[in-house]
């Protein structure tokens, strides 16, 4: 009996991990063999050693400003997940500017919205964030994509484990 238990368990943990991996929505976009993995605070202080490297980099949109022949979003940047949705539960890793070809409604692109692009570096701008000199990392976006709530819940696990009494809203 003892055996039986033990052979469950070890077939069992490996196939409940599968499952919760397969649940998981794929990458959007296809990594580059020469990206950049730095985040775009640490291209800000050494933008010299990243000249037109590719990025895919996320984040949640803080403005759109739009010109005669292109568009501009400043993002605060988060790390990407495996299915490269910003996680807002870690810290921001600095601004950078999506700059998008032709005219972008900023109504497609709210403020506070979850964005993710990939693009290529395209040097830096000094700007200010409130009345704080700052340096830009500025990305000549290939694709981007705003995240809905929907897919930024799509494949998370909702079971949780836990000892006491509680209760959850949704």
């Amino acid at each position: 009996m003892r055996i039986a238990t033990c052979s469950l368990r070890h077939l069992f943990c490996p196939l409940l991990a599968l499952v919760l991996v397969a649940c998981a929505p794929a990458p959007i976009y296809k990594n580059a063999p020469n990206a950049i993995t730095a985040p775009p605070a640490l291209v800000a202080q050494s933008p010299e050693r990243y000249p037109g490297g590719d990025v895919i980099w996320g984040g949640r949109i803080v403005q759109v400003t739009t010109f005669a022949n292109h568009s501009e979003i400043e993002l605060l940047a988060y790390p990407l997940d495996s299915s490269q949705r910003p996680q807002l539960n870690d810290i921001g890793n600095g601004r950078f500017i999506a700059v998008m070809p032709g005219y972008v409604e900023p109504l497609d692109y709210p403020a506070g919205a979850l964005m993710t692009m990939s693009g290529k570096l395209n040097g830096t701008r000094v700007g200010m964030v409130g009345e704080a000199n700052y340096v830009f990392p500025l990305v000549s976006v290939a694709q981007s994509h705003v995240w809905t709530p929907k897919e930024m819940n799509a494949g998370r696990n909702n079971v949780q484990f836990g000892v006491g009494v509680g209760v959850g809203i949704r």
